[in-house]
């Protein structure tokens, strides 16, 4: 798989924020105890104007900028969402236009709960490394969704990561060198079709969900790689809370050091999709030539795809080539208090 590799990634966070201790505030819960909990200090929200097709928007324009390339030249667009804007008129055929792409551009709108991002990355892989297509855009994009008063509703955010799959040497910032996935029919999260809000079996949340198949899927990727936990630089794992992540490394005994760069739940929440992905962005902004990442993403229902990347030589003087970089987006915040979060989230159906 050392043909294809990462040329391009960008991402994108609203600007909108409300603290944990204000949700649990209004419900009548304990704060410290949420929390503590939860181990999410506060969420990203999405504008008014903003939805999933815009969050992509913003995300795939940032790498095209990191790769200098021009939107004309992607040939692939996938944009996986649990919160596509339309149930029936795709996210992929909106983000494609945007950023210019020909009309013989392929595009399609992918779901699989919170790990429809990586399953683009997948596409994208295949594609390139099949010589089908020479630039692939794969998106994991969401406005996610939370009852009011739910456990969700503490961590549900909004945000967008990018990733541009090319086969050209000269372009390449990381080589995805080998990706495996681990997938069963566990009824853990689910939204059925009219459903405003998800619903979520909370005893199988855990042990037969999330760590099952995220650790299912690194242990696999170790296995077909002949990689073990210390040739790995950087673990990113799903992140739909701020514990989960650390958890799992600990039940395979990984350094949970390892695991903190690309951590983003505990400040922005967790955005689905994007979850995972943004972690990775996370960390390529930050790692040096030559180091590998481990990154594992996780969808409720469930599966889980790992990669194993590794960063080039190019990676340093491509990534500032973004027009901002993701820690520009988690450094501006602008709090709401509930009243105003209940508006920009339209949780008040009769208006």
């Amino acid at each position: 798989m050392n043909s294809t590799g990462i040329v391009g990634f960008g991402a994108y966070v609203p600007p909108y924020r409300i603290k944990t201790e204000e949700i649990a505030r209004v419900w009548g819960e304990e704060p410290q105890r949420i929390v503590k909990g939860l181990g999410v200090q506060e969420k990203s929200v999405p504008g008014l104007d903003e939805d999933a097709a815009s969050l992509a928007v913003e995300a795939a324009r940032n790498a095209l900028s990191v790769a200098r390339l021009d939107g004309s030249r992607v040939q692939a667009v996938y944009v996986g969402s649990e919160s596509h804007p339309y149930a029936v008129k795709p996210t992929a055929t909106m983000v494609a236009e945007a950023i210019g792409a020909t009309p013989e551009v392929m595009a399609a709108d992918l779901e699989f709960a919170c790990k429809a991002g990586t399953a683009g990355l997948q596409i994208g892989m295949g594609l390139v490394a099949s010589n089908m297509a020479e630039y692939v855009l794969a998106i994991g994009s969401d406005t996610s969704q939370g009852r009011p008063g739910d456990a969700l509703e503490y961590t549900a955010a909004a945000g967008a990561a990018a990733f541009l799959v090319g086969r050209q040497k000269e372009q390449i910032v990381a080589k995805l060198e080998q990706t495996c996935s681990f997938t069963t029919d566990t009824p853990d999260f689910w939204r059925r079709q009219h459903a405003e809000f998800p619903s979520h079996g909370g005893r199988f949340t855990g042990e037969p969900a999330y760590f099952r198949h995220v650790m299912g899927a690194t242990q696999a990727l170790f296995e077909k790689t002949g990689m073990k936990a210390s040739d790995f630089d950087y673990f990113v794992f799903h992140q739909p809370n701020g514990k989960f992540p650390l958890e799992a490394a600990k039940k395979m005994e990984i350094d949970v050091e390892k695991v903190k760069p690309g951590l983003l739940t505990p400040i922005i929440g967790n955005t689905y999709s994007a979850a995972s992905p943004l972690g990775l962005c996370a960390v390529l902004d930050i790692a040096k030539p030559g180091q590998n990442i481990c990154l594992t993403s996780f969808g409720s229902g469930a599966g889980s795809d790992a990669f194993w990347l590794q960063t080039t030589d190019l990676l340093p003087k491509a990534r500032v080539r973004a027009t901002h970089n993701l820690a520009w987006y988690v450094g501006r915040k602008q709090y709401l208090d509930y009243a105003m979060y209940a508006k920009y989230r339209r949780k008040l159906k009769s208006l």
